[in-house]
């Protein structure tokens, strides 16, 4: 075989070791990002989740002071119905 084909493939093999090298190094860049992401969003559905939770609790408190203000009018309206 002749020197300068020797070197192509010295040089070739190079190559080929370095770009494998930085897509390999890319694919495991690439996968940790996708990892911090995730987690990411798992804590944003978590929170969206928290709030809504609360959202149906305050619906419910709401309602159960509507009933009591209901209650407590019609306490006051019979208390001075009687007064009279």
């Amino acid at each position: 075989m002749s020197e300068q084909i020797i070197i192509a493939l010295f040089s070739f093999a190079g190559t080929l070791v370095g770009a494998l090298a930085g897509v390999i190094t890319t694919a495991r860049l690439l996968n940790y990002r996708i990892e911090q992401l995730e987690k990411k969003v798992d804590k944003h559905n978590n929170l969206i989740e928290r709030v809504y939770r609360i959202e149906q609790h305050e619906a419910v408190i709401d309602n159960k002071i509507k009933t009591a203000d209901h209650r407590i009018s019609d306490l006051e309206s019979v208390q001075n119905s009687n007064l009279h």
